[in-house]
This record gives C-alpha cells, structure tokens and sequence, in this order.
C-alpha cells in the first residue's frame, strides 16, 4: 500500500486507462473505473479482467468497473481521463453536467483537441476556468505497466501540489513518478512523438536499417523540440521523459500502435486495413494532420510531419515521402533559438 487510501476515478476503460487503474488500486487506493460502452463495463465487472486489451491480468481488489460516470465522480479525490484525444471534450462536457466545478482534473491521454487543434490542457482551462489541471506522459506500454514492470513518467501540472500529490498516487516499487511544471512541453512530446513513430516504422517497412532509424528520432526530437518551444515548452522537457524517452519507446519496439500502422503502410496496407489489424485507436493518424497544420500556421518547419501527413492523408506513397526527405538540402545542424515576440 502506497501511503494513504484515496478515492479515483480513472475515466476511459481501454488498455491504458485499466492499466492506470490496476496500477493505482495495488497502491491502495479505491480506484472507480468507467468506460462509454456499457456491455464492455459490465463484461469488466463479471469478468474482474480486461480480456480484450489486457488478458491475463486479474484486478486488484480496490478496483471497481461501474455503469455510470456519475458513481466514478462520486467522492472521487482525482478524476483522471484516459480517452482518446477525439473524445477529450465530450467527456469534459459529460464531466461538467455533473460537477461544473470540481477541484482537480488529470489526464494520461497523449494529442491534440481535434477541432480547434488546441493543446488539451487549453481545452481542460475553457470547461473548468477553476479547476487545477495535470498531465500524466512518459514512456508507457499498458501491458507492461499491467504486469508490473518498471516504468518512470512525468507528472506536470502548473500547480506543483497538485503534481506531487498525484505523483504520489502513482509512485511505487516498480512506477516511478518524477514532477515537472511544463505542461505545454510535456503534452507536446507525448502527443508528436506518435507521428515519429508511424515515420519510423515506414523506415523500418521499406527496410532502411538502423541507421536511418536513429536518424529519424534524432530529427524527430528536433522537430518536436522546435514547436514545443514556439508554443511555451521548455527545452529540457524534450530531453526528459515525456520527450526524448517516449519518442524512443514508440519509434523502437512493436508495442507501438503507431509503428505497427507505419510498418503494415510499408508493406501496401491501406490506413483502414491497418487500423483493423492493430485494434485500438492509433492516435497518429489524427496528429500528424493536427501537427503539420500547426506548424503551418506557426511558420514552424516539421518536414517528417509534413511527410508523414502526406502518406496518411494526401495520398503520397510512402517509399515517395522517404526519397522527398533524403532529398532535402543539406543544413547546419544545429537549430537556431525560436524568435520571441
């Protein structure tokens, strides 16, 4: 038991959010996890498994699937969401129906809101103008954090209490929590390294080696880096966990759903095929589109995004967009600091 009890509600019940909820209910706390589909809730609460997204992993006693969001809120002490990023907004709304005004609000999901291509946190900030908001990223697989094996994320949140505390909720023998104020950096790196990771398992696909690989995520974190900083991130924060760590998980090993759509779309699949295939959200597909048009709009350049936008939606060939970027002139290296206004 990890300290005192606490009350949860881990909103989304996919692989990551019942990962998240298996984790903080063997710390001890009393976790309440609710998911939209409500045959796959009451399968959760018969089952005491997620057979579908984590088989083999029983729950923890403290862990409890229930039908309705409002009984998840209920008492809660951190209402956590992990949905994909297009349904962020709706459950904020579904949250704000029933506590317009609650005290703290978290989050694991790694995008950008879809409409307005806004950071999540500026979403979280328009429904709960009050409300303390943190962000949970870093380099996680479901299954591994499921079975226990060691992990380290970052917590951020510009209410450094809050991030302690619900580090604190996380934190144990096999989960490490590290704290951070960069929330602008944090989710930018969570969010754009799963372009980076469709690009590398296209390089991978076409068979060019390790080489390029390494290339690509040295690039990629360049890239990265560059936006992050026009929109209020910090530099270090590219070079930590929710940065330079993740972007290495989801480019290197075929956990990543990410990398298995960049590989399948090296082979011919097409993105529906592909998509079936995997069987989860590939939250890829809509930040590469999100991403290259930010970068636009900012006048900031991303040429693996733009290249990896290119192949998901407008239709270039992928062996097309490897040759566009080997083809680039040649440039220093180093980049210069983004212009302040």
């Amino acid at each position: 038991m990890n300290g005192a009890t606490h009350r949860i509600a881990v909103i989304g019940a996919g692989s990551w959010g019942t990962a998240l909820g298996i984790l903080l209910a063997r710390h001890g706390h009393r976790v309440r996890i609710w998911g939209h589909e409500e045959a796959a809730m009451r399968q959760l609460q018969e089952e005491r498994e997620n057979r579908h997204y984590l088989p083999g992993i029983p729950f923890p006693p403290g862990l409890e699937p229930v039908l309705a969001l409002e009984e998840a809120l209920e008492g809660a002490d951190e209402r956590l969401i992990v949905v994909p990023s297009h349904a962020f907004t709706s459950v904020l709304e579904q949250i704000g129906s029933l506590e317009p005004d609650p005290p703290s609000l978290s989050w694991a999901t790694k995008g950008l809101e879809p409409h307005g291509r806004r950071l999540l946190h500026q979403a979280a900030e328009a429904a709960f103008p009050r409300t303390s908001l943190a962000v949970v990223s870093g380099p996680t697989f479901a299954m591994e954090v499921a079975r226990g094996l060691p992990t380290a994320v970052t917590v951020a949140s510009r209410d450094l209490d809050h991030a302690h505390r619900l580090a604190g909720y996380l934190h144990g023998d096999t989960f490490r929590a590290y704290t951070a104020t960069d929330i602008v950096g944090v989710q930018v790196g969570g969010a754009a390294k799963n372009v980076m990771a469709i690009a590398a398992g296209i390089s991978d696909g076409l068979g060019f080696g390790a080489n390029a690989r390494a290339a690509l995520i040295t690039r990629g974190l360049a890239e990265i880096s560059r936006l992050g900083l026009v929109l209020g991130g910090e530099h270090d924060t590219f070079m930590g966990l929710a940065g330079l760590g993740d972007l290495v998980l989801t480019c290197t090993d075929d956990q990543s759903r990410n990398r298995r759509m960049g590989l399948a779309l090296a082979r011919g699949l097409d993105i529906e095929t592909a998509r079936q295939k995997i069987g989860q959200e590939v939250e890829g597909l809509a930040a590469a589109r999100d991403f290259h048009h930010k970068a636009m709009e900012l006048g900031v350049e991303m040429p693996i995004t733009r290249a990896v936008h290119q192949v998901l939606h407008e239709g270039l060939e992928p062996s097309a967009a490897v040759r566009s970027l080997l083809a680039r002139h040649p440039r220093e290296e180093r980049e210069p600091p983004p212009e302040t206004h």
